[in-house]
């Protein structure tokens, strides 16, 4: 399913609809280039579930950013530092997933291997200036469920 959004403040809402949907112990894996908007979307996702999104940031540095006082529990994690799959073990990211909270997963193609098996994949395009395509599938029976209710 693509989706078209011509500004931040679209994808913004694109994340606040997502949200509505979203269990604990769901997973979205973000795939796009530096600027695409990765971060912009969890900000919309953030706020949907109850999460000021001015407090959402690209965790870069820090790999993890966990943001509790929500509806559910929103673990962020920005994988773009990571250089090789293996160094995910060193995260205890698997602590975090299926969990009591969301799980976003910014740069998880960074993953390799250890993809999850059940998540919700959304590829963000550039297309023109504030223009993006995102692109959302499903891997698993609980990503094709929210897959369909957000179409």
């Amino acid at each position: 399913m693509d989706v078209i959004s011509g500004s931040v403040r679209d994808t913004l809402g694109i994340g606040r609809r997502l949200a509505k949907f979203l269990k604990a112990g769901d997973i979205l894996c973000l795939f796009g280039g530096l600027g695409s908007g990765k971060t912009v979307l969890t900000k919309g996702i953030a706020e949907g579930l109850g999460i000021d999104k001015n407090k959402v940031t690209s965790p870069s540095f820090v790999l993890i950013r966990e943001h509790r006082h929500a509806r559910f529990p929103l673990y962020h994690f920005d994988l773009y530092r990571i250089k090789r799959p293996k160094d995910i073990l060193a995260l205890g990211m698997d602590e975090y997933l299926y969990a009591d909270g969301v799980t976003v997963i910014e740069w998880a193609d960074r993953l390799g291997p250890f993809l999850p098996n059940g998540y919700l994949k959304a590829e963000i395009f550039v297309k023109d200036g504030s223009m993006r395509r995102l692109r959302f599938s499903s891997r698993g029976r609980r990503a094709k469920e929210l897959l369909e209710k957000i179409l």
